[in-house]
């Protein structure tokens, strides 16, 4: 039996609908030079693109 691997499931979000959300890359600090709406973009989620396989590796049990 294959076990779904924690620290990757702690950083996404699974919908009801089944799409898989994660945080975009470059929002933990050098900020403060952006504009504003470059930082607002960077609080949306992104959504995450994976083939079954890939599900199956990574999230068993979701």
């Amino acid at each position: 039996m294959i076990k779904t691997n924690k620290s990757y499931t702690k950083r996404l979000k699974v919908t009801r609908t089944g799409k898989i959300l994660s945080r975009k890359a470059g929002q933990n600090h050098y900020n403060a030079k952006e504009r504003s709406s470059t930082s607002l973009n960077k609080h949306r989620m992104l959504n995450v693109k994976m083939d079954n396989k890939t599900k199956s590796r990574f999230l068993a049990n979701i």
